[in-house]
């Protein structure tokens, strides 16, 4: 039951920022550095060889995750750096 909340939540946050980012600018700057920070976070639990349990279940994300999810985030993070701050906003 605290997996499929745990989807649902997940996919609510994922439409809801997606919208956000789409329309306003500011969200976008925000995202840069929250994805900046979050990939940095992961990158440091990667080579710390940290497992990191899931809240109210038996799952544990290993350190192999960890490191995969912080390229994504560092991704992301340079996808929200040029939409938010280097490309001109539309007249």
């Amino acid at each position: 039951m605290i997996i499929a909340l745990y989807i649902v939540v997940a996919i609510a946050a994922a439409v809801g920022s997606f919208y956000l980012a789409w329309r306003y600018r500011d969200f976008r700057t925000f995202l840069a550095g929250a994805f900046f920070v979050s990939s940095g976070v992961l990158f440091y639990l990667y080579l710390a060889d940290v497992s990191v349990p899931l809240l109210g279940t038996s799952f544990v994300e290993t350190p192999h995750v960890s490191g995969v999810r912080s390229i994504v985030h560092f991704i992301l993070f340079l996808l929200c750096l040029y939409v938010g701050f280097v490309r001109k906003p539309k007249a």
